[in-house]
């Protein structure tokens, strides 16, 4: 089985502490601390385990700068076959349906069976999942914590309301976008890192994809820090701290006793 699984580098919100900049335009990125999209790698290691069970192989592909190139190399130090990276000046600030077009690109000249994505990345929005298995025709799951393969096709189960399981059959080729808690991902060592340091990922710009990005329709105003409505009060402190003092004032109006 062919898998594609798409995959981004994001600010590592474990590392980091995200302020909106001076502008409202973006987030403050010059010190930011990146990593692999924590949905993702999940993704990676599922196709991992799907291939060891049913042969072929996993590509990871990024859309970034060339600094993403690191998180392709990750995941292949993780266990994945090959990367490819999308890395061109027009692409740099595409929104979900201009990524999912690129991605597009990448699936019909590779003759994909599976394309996994993260559920959601630092956007927050989910779109580039369903809007890929759009522009392909291709059968979609969201919110994906079960994979069983059968032959061409697979038992898909997905994370539904309510913390209840729906489960469906799905034919191949297929989207599905990944959801955290469907395995555990193996840990990636400096072994592991240090055997694909030199592999060589193919970088292919707008004209190797023929995708030419259209305008967006829509575009990304500005970001801001709500302000704090009435009886909010912020926590301060180190994590014991926030969590001392939470549990005293659930205490104090009952929540807990």
């Amino acid at each position: 089985m062919e898998i594609l699984v798409c995959v981004k580098r994001v600010p590592d919100t474990a590392e980091n502490e995200i302020e909106v900049n001076g502008s409202g335009s973006d987030i403050e990125r010059g010190d930011l601390v990146y990593s692999v999209n924590e949905w993702d790698n999940y993704a990676v290691e599922e196709a991992i385990r799907i291939r060891d069970d049913q042969g072929g192989s996993v590509t990871v592909v990024t859309v970034g700068d060339e600094a993403a190139e690191e998180v392709l190399r990750r995941e292949m130090a993780m266990g994945a076959d090959k990367g490819i990276h999308l890395c061109d000046g027009a692409f740099e600030g595409a929104n979900g349906n201009q990524t999912a077009r690129l991605l597009k690109a990448v699936v019909e000249k590779g003759g994909y069976d599976l394309i996994l994505t993260g559920a959601q990345a630092d956007g927050g929005a989910g779109q580039v999942g369903g809007m890929l298995a759009a522009m392909l025709d291709y059968p979609y799951a969201s919110l994906v914590n079960k994979i069983q393969v059968n032959g061409s096709k697979m038992e898909v189960g997905r994370e539904i309301e309510g913390g209840n399981q729906e489960m469906n059959e799905i034919k191949t080729p297929c989207v599905l976008s990944i959801q955290t808690g469907i395995n555990e991902p193996r840990y990636v060592g400096i072994r592991g890192i240090r055997k694909v340091a030199s592999v060589d990922i193919p970088r292919l710009g707008a004209p190797d994809l023929g995708a030419a990005l259209a305008a967006p329709k829509v575009t990304r105003e500005g970001y801001f820090v709500p302000e704090l409505g009435d009886g909010a009060e912020m926590l301060e402190g180190t994590d014991e701290e926030i969590i001392e003092k939470l549990i005293e004032l659930l205490k104090a109006k009952g929540g807990v006793k």
